[in-house]
């Protein structure tokens, strides 16, 4: 009988003799291996922590837990072959390969036993993994010791499926005015499903989940590997009505780059893309705050989540032996720009937030180092002492003890083969080569990408520069890519 199974069959003791004694395969852990949590948001940007400073959104739990230990503040995922981001992102995340080589890695990396858990099971660690995975093609089942409630990609509601009389996309194009949102969907609505589906809210169970594998693991000396992965925040963004009255739109700002449309989105992305018909065109002021608004609450609700299971690592007297990772898979656009997903190459959309905690993490520490996000990958096999032959992605235990301040020398974003994009410094260059488009941002001077230099003649070197920084990245990263001809600068 498999450790599925079984976790199926004794779920209301969760035993610690299935948990934890069950894996005579593994080899035996150190004493000094350390526990590692990884905890994982979705569609969640870097600018949704309360104590990052940006927004006004309460997150009381994520900010202690950034305090407690190093925050990086510019933490990227490195793009998407197609729509799903989150996709490519987890199947970097899991596989350790870069964004071009990754969805080929899976098999092998299966066969090989170099996915992200099988690495820690080999290190003789027990691995456990409850809710979102949408790496393709795999069963968690098949990589982690023990699986709970398993999620997909995005919660099913009305919009996407219809039901009771509802049409396919209701909940879509929404808000169109105040009276089409007070007779439309609702996030606390739990009929319409989504988050819903089950009679918990998913976030809950994922906590539920945490909390109950860790009431095991206080019972026994072998070190554990968590993968606690929250749908949230994902679309549709569905909690309580109490945390969607905390944000009533007054509270809500409305974003500094707000544009009603983005003048290549059809291009870029499509106006079709699926995230990009959540909010009506052109955007308004009411839409995008309504979708903040909801945003923010499930931000909220996630946090006190968080809390939940970080208050339970605490009760089991292994936090001192524990690091903790958080992060998300990519950011969002929620109305910057005009844009309402994560298929561009914007801040927004490509930084998220990511926090180190330890015993030998430096609280309070804030490292302003260009990362991936998965680089907590290559992290945590640093820590557990397990292999990192074939991963591309680094640890940050460098970084974290002081040992260099330069992790990459410049940061590589791709979508599709629609949008390019690499960071050096402060500088920041997207390319869009099907349209002949660029843009050029000092990060520095201009945080929310407002302000366009690459017509301005002043920063043409500069331009230059970062054409051959990209290129150069292409060439490394890009198996197809063939350089371009020159192109004259200013063009």
């Amino acid at each position: 009988m498999n450790l599925r199974r079984r976790s199926t069959l004794f779920a209301a003791t969760f035993c610690a003799a299935l948990l934890f004694n069950n894996a005579s395969a593994l080899a035996q852990p150190g004493a000094e291996q350390p526990n590692v949590l990884f905890v994982f948001a979705d569609d969640m940007s870097f600018e949704t922590i309360g104590a990052a400073g940006l927004l006004d959104i309460d997150t009381p739990n994520l900010d202690k837990l950034a305090r407690r230990g190093a925050s990086f503040t510019r933490a990227y995922n490195m793009g998407a072959w197609g729509g799903a981001v989150c996709t490519a992102s987890r199947t970097m995340l899991n596989t350790g390969r870069f964004l071009w080589q990754a969805q080929d890695s899976i098999e092998p990396a299966i066969e090989q036993k170099q996915m992200w858990s099988q690495r820690m099971q080999t290190a003789g660690y027990q691995t456990y993994m409850t809710g979102k995975w949408h790496v393709p093609n795999v069963k968690p089942d098949d990589l982690f010791d023990v699986v709970k409630n398993v999620r997909g990609g995005m919660p099913q509601d009305f919009r996407s499926q219809g039901s009771q009389g509802k049409p396919k996309g209701y909940g879509y194009n929404r808000p169109l005015d105040e009276d089409d949102y007070q007779n439309g969907w609702k996030p606390w609505d739990k009929s319409n499903g989504g988050f819903w589906k089950g009679g918990t809210h998913w976030s809950e169970v994922i906590a539920n989940d945490g909390i109950e594998f860790l009431e095991a693991a206080a019972e026994h000396d072998k070190p554990f590997f968590m993968y606690l992965a929250f749908n949230a925040t994902h679309d549709p963004r569905q909690s309580p009505k109490e945390y969607i009255d905390r944000y009533p739109l007054d509270r809500i700002k409305l974003p500094e780059n707000f544009l009603p449309q983005y003048p290549h989105a059809d291009k870029i992305c499509g106006l079709g893309l699926r995230d990009e018909k959540l909010m009506p065109y052109p955007r308004t002021e009411f839409a995008v705050k309504v979708h903040r608004q909801e945003y923010f609450a499930i931000v909220t609700h996630m946090d006190d989540q968080v809390g939940r299971v970080m208050n339970a690592l605490e009760k089991t007297g292994k936090a001192e032996n524990t690091y903790v990772v958080f992060t998300a898979d990519h950011g969002l656009a929620v109305g910057r720009h005009g844009l309402s997903g994560k298929q561009n190459m914007y801040d927004h959309s490509v930084r998220v937030p990511f926090f180190v905690v330890g015993p030998d993490i430096e609280a309070g520490t804030q490292v302003d180092t260009p990362i991936y996000l998965q680089d907590a990958m290559a992290t945590a096999l640093d820590l557990a002492g397990a292999s990192t032959e074939g991963v591309d992605f680094k640890s940050l235990l460098p970084v974290l003890h002081g040992e260099t301040k330069k992790h990459y020398s410049a940061i590589y974003g791709a979508y599709m083969e629609k949008q390019r994009m690499v960071t050096v410094d402060q500088w920041k260059l997207i390319s869009y080569p099907k349209i002949g488009v660029e843009r050029l941002y000092n990060l520095e001077r201009d945080p929310f990408e407002n302000n366009d230099l690459s017509a301005n003649s002043e920063f043409a070197p500069q331009l230059a520069k970062m054409r051959k920084a990209l290129s150069d990245l292409q060439t490394e990263l890009e198996p197809s890519f063939e350089q371009p001809p020159s192109q004259p600068v200013g063009s």
